[in-house]
C-alpha cells in the first residue's frame, strides 16, 4: 500500500466537521466533500422524514449544501458543524411545508389522490361535517376538471407524477426524456393548475 495513501486513511477520519469546515473555508475542497461523504444520507434521511417526499428532499438536500458552500466563510468555528448543517437543512424542510401548506397541489393530493404525507393530512383533516363533505365534493370536481385543462403534455406527467405517484425517474423513462425535462414539464403543469384552482380555494 503506498505511504501517502496509508496516511490519508489514518488521518481522514480523526478530522473533526469543524477543521473541515475550516479546511474548506480556506479553498479546500476535499473536505467539503468529505462533509457531504458524512452527513448527505443523514440529512437526506432527516428531510425525507420532515416531508414525506424523497424526490424533493433530494432536491433540498442539494439545496443544503449549495448553501454550505456559499456561507461556509461564515461559520462559526467555535460551534458544532453539525448544529449548523441541521438547522440550514430544517430551515429548508419548514418552508418546503409552509409552501406545501399554500399550495392548490394539497387540495389535489388530498382529495383527488392518494398521498401519504402527513403534513398534507393533517392540514386538511377537517372532520366530516356535511358542509365540509360538500365543500370537497365541490372541490374533487373543480380538480378534475382543471386537470383536463392542462395541455396533453402537462396533463400526462402531472397525472403520472401527482396521481400515480412515479417518481422523476421513472417518470423520465416512461416518457423517454431526461430528469430535467420531467421537472420543467411538471413545473409548469403544476403552475397551470395552481393557476386554475387557486382563485376557489378562498371561498
Amino acid at each position: 500500500m503506498n505511504t501517502c495513501d496509508t496516511v490519508v486513511e489514518l488521518t481522514t477520519a480523526d478530522i473533526s466537521d469543524e477543521e473541515l469546515a475550516r479546511l474548506f473555508s480556506k479553498g479546500n475542497e476535499w473536505a467539503f466533500n468529505e462533509l457531504m461523504a458524512r452527513y448527505g444520507r443523514k440529512i437526506l434521511n432527516f428531510i425525507n422524514r420532515m416531508i414525506y417526499d424523497r424526490d424533493r428532499a433530494e432536491d433540498l438536500l442539494q439545496e443544503t449544501f449549495v448553501r454550505v458552500f456559499r456561507n461556509i466563510a461564515r461559520f462559526d468555528t467555535k460551534r458544532k458543524f453539525n448544529t449548523w448543517l441541521y438547522t440550514i437543512a430544517a430551515n429548508l424542510a419548514k418552508n418546503e411545508i409552509r409552501k406545501i401548506r399554500r399550495s392548490p397541489l394539497v387540495f389535489c393530493q388530498s382529495l383527488f389522490l392518494n398521498v401519504k404525507s402527513k403534513v398534507i393530512y393533517d392540514e386538511l383533516d377537517k372532520g366530516n361535517r356535511p358542509d365540509l363533505q360538500l365543500y370537497n365534493k365541490q372541490l374533487r370536481e373543480l380538480i378534475l376538471r382543471a386537470v383536463e385543462e392542462l395541455p396533453e403534455g402537462q396533463r400526462q406527467i402531472f397525472t403520472l407524477r401527482e396521481s400515480e405517484g412515479k417518481s422523476y425517474q421513472e417518470i423520465a423513462e416512461i416518457l423517454e426524456c431526461n430528469i430535467g425535462t420531467v421537472k420543467s414539464r411538471l413545473n409548469r403543469a403544476r403552475t397551470n393548475f395552481a393557476r386554475i384552482i387557486e382563485p376557489y380555494l378562498d371561498r
